[in-house]
């Protein structure tokens, strides 16, 4: 059991009660008639209330033991199968109802098929419709209500403090840390989910700000003892390059270079949308320091990213006849390889360093490092960004983000950063062209997709799941594999990507989708960040619904990177209103800004059913756009914490929980 929970980077009985729900389920009324099953849909959930007049039948396997059930919902027969569970028999007696919970399949006959349906009573069902069940984001051998029993069992037997003072807990009118936990795994009422996400979503923004505010009193300001004076190779890229910068990206430059002229280092945040050529920006920075004799890194989130700029760099170190080395250092190396890389590190030459959170581990010793750059920073904790920000003898730092931030609350994020925004995109890029569909219009997806392959091109699909072991709700990436390799042509390669493979495996397969030895790429989100495939002109989003409109748009930028034009295809499963018209945004515009910005008037303090909607910083729960109110109030209390002298019992006790949490947070990340 401990290995189970430790794929999902839970170690202790904290981390369980801090691992939340990833949506919660409510329970439908119960039919006792099925006039139309026209009106069903394949997967749907459905409580049927069934008297059961035949009893159940067992079968063995060599591999398994099968329970069936035949009965009717008024006039519609249904075929019940249970795999495993012959205890299922001993439970279901004959000429009494039960309310049967499961997902519709439809079997080719007049009726329809449950597999593993829950059985209930009807009192028992009943009880059950009151109260909102979390469902939880599993790995393979763990079940949802192992999970369930055993938060229980830590809500039982665990006294839980509040770390908050009271005075802010009543000031603020938040709920106290015990009842946010027990409400936001067992919540009795909507009303009571809602109070104790409040509460948790503070607490994460608290600690967010106070890390940041804390690791500021610590810093220093240092003397600026580089000297960035040499441009002669940075100008040759520069004026070399296969396409002009945008105004944007011009702006960036020039505020690197003013903050390499000041007394003192600095950091800055460059902020763009995607597709907008923060890469490049990043490699001319780069350049002007190897120029003048420094060593350089650039921190990624995944390896795949990682790999892909090791790349992308030494393929420009070729082109553009630089003499500086490119070194690549990433947790899947081996001992000898990471061993030759930190001897590299140490040797007072300019080099390109390029890695994931390896870069930050103790071993790794930089001599001459004078800039560093965190990638895709949301991704990353404070603990890491710092980490890798005094590396070496403090050097200039830049974090890069794609999230469409405004400005009002990347101040309060961000506090005295400098910030640079790339707000335009390279102007041969054409603007992404984007639809959204609904299940009948799969089929024509299809064609779509095999008419730009035959041009040529390639295609990404993207689903929620890796397998379907955690629901069947939702299309997943090791079964819609095989299902599209019977959809094309065998003449197509057909690949397979997601965040449980092995780093090397995940290179290889974006390695042959880079070289177009694979044509349609079926992945989970693993390729949201940074992945470059110039000639992928088409994704395909599986139940887009299912995912916030942030994470969306991060999604659709890893197509039109190229000149061809690209298009974008959600498909909505939903017969949500309100998921649709979300839909209907990002399929208007191209613009991350707008797109957070409609989000937000559409959304109430209530809502966040589903994963959370801006996939952006490294919250759990929080959410900038939504929570924008939260993080102004966090930020003020911050500031009082932080200038105040901490003497009393509740703030020393609040100061170490801070200072705990940081070091949690860096120990699991």
């Amino acid at each position: 059991m401990y290995r189970l929970y430790n794929k999902l980077d839970l170690y202790t009985a904290e981390d369980l009660l801090f691992y939340y729900p990833r949506t919660y389920m409510e329970y439908p009324e119960e039919l006792e008639d099925l006039k139309d099953k026209s009106k069903l849909s394949e997967g749907e959930a459905v409580a049927l209330l069934i008297r059961v007049d035949e009893a159940c039948r067992n079968r063995k396997t060599s591999r398994m033991d099968i329970t069936t059930l035949s009965a009717f919902c008024g006039d519609v027969p249904v075929d019940m199968v249970w795999f495993r569970s012959p205890y299922i028999k001993s439970q279901i007696r004959l000429h009494e109802s039960y309310v049967f919970y499961g997902r519709v399949s439809f079997d080719g006959t007049k009726g329809i098929k449950l597999e593993q349906p829950v059985v209930y009573t009807r009192e028992k069902y009943v009880l059950q419709k009151k109260s909102l069940q979390p469902v939880y984001t599993l790995t393979r051998g763990l079940t949802n209500n192992q999970i369930k029993k055993n938060i229980r069992q830590i809500l039982e037997e665990v006294t839980l403090s509040d770390p908050l003072p009271k005075a802010w807990v009543k000031k603020r009118e938040l709920e106290t840390l015990p009842f946010a936990l027990r409400m936001i795994h067992f919540p009795d009422d909507f009303d009571s989910l809602s109070r104790a996400r409040n509460r948790l979503v503070y607490d994460e923004f608290f600690l967010f700000l106070a890390q940041m505010e804390l690791s500021k009193q610590d810093a220093i300001s240092v003397p600026n003892s580089f000297s960035v004076v040499k441009e002669e190779l940075y100008k040759k890229v520069l004026s070399s390059l296969p396409f002009p910068l945008t105004k944007g990206q011009e702006s960036a430059l020039q505020d690197v270079r003013s903050d390499v002229a000041n007394s003192f280092v600095t950091q800055r945040l460059i902020q763009g949308d995607v597709g907008s050529g923060k890469t490049v920006i990043a490699f001319l920075l780069m350049t002007l320091f190897c120029e003048n004799g420094y060593a350089t890194a650039i921190m990624a989130p995944t390896e795949i990213l990682a790999t892909q700029h090791y790349n992308t760099f030494s393929e420009y170190v070729k082109t553009y006849d630089l003499p500086f080395e490119t070194v690549l250092l990433t947790g899947s190396l081996s001992a000898k390889q990471k061993r030759e890389v930190y001897d590299k590190l140490k040797e007072k030459r300019p080099m390109y360093i390029i890695g994931t959170h390896a870069l930050i581990q103790e071993k790794a010793d930089y001599e001459n490092l004078a800039l560093v750059i965190t990638d895709e920073q949301h991704r990353f904790g404070v603990k890491q960004r710092d980490t890798l920000g005094k590396k070496g003898i403090h050097p200039f730092s830049i974090v890069m983000s794609a999230t469409p931030i405004p400005r009002t609350l990347s101040m309060i994020l961000y506090g005295d950063m400098n910030i640079s925004v790339i707000s335009d995109v390279p102007a041969k890029r054409l603007p992404i062209k984007n639809a959204v569909i609904k299940e009948q219009d799969r089929n024509k997806a299809y064609r779509f997709i095999a008419k730009e392959v035959e041009k040529g091109h390639q295609a990404y699909v993207i689903c929620p799941l890796v397998s379907a072991g955690e629901t069947t709700e939702e299309k997943n990436v090791t079964d819609y594999t095989g299902e599209l390799k019977k959809v094309f042509p065998k003449t197509y390669g057909i690949g397979m990507l997601h965040g449980r493979m092995k780093p090397a495996e995940k290179n290889a397969v974006m390695d042959s989708f880079l070289k177009n030895e694979i044509q349609i790429l079926v992945s989970t989100t693993v390729v949201e960040v940074g992945v470059n495939v110039p000639n992928a002109t088409v994704m395909m989003i599986e139940n887009a619904n299912r995912f916030g409109l942030a994470q969306l748009h991060q999604l659709r930028g890893r197509v039109g990177r190229g000149d061809a034009q690209s298009y974008c295809i959600f498909l909505d499963g939903t017969k949500n209103e309100e998921n649709s018209k979300r839909l209907e945004i990002i399929s208007k515009s191209n613009d991350g800004f707008y797109i957070a910005g409609e989000d937000l008037k559409l959304r109430g303090p209530g809502d966040f059913y589903g994963i959370r909607q801006s996939g952006d910083l490294d919250f759990h729960l929080a959410d900038i756009y939504q929570d924008a109110q939260l993080l102004q109030k966090a930020s003020e209390d911050v500031k009082e914490f932080v200038s105040g002298e901490k003497e009393g019992e509740e703030e020393k006790k609040l100061l170490h929980h801070i200072l705990h949490q940081s070091q949690r947070q860096y120990t699991n990340l």
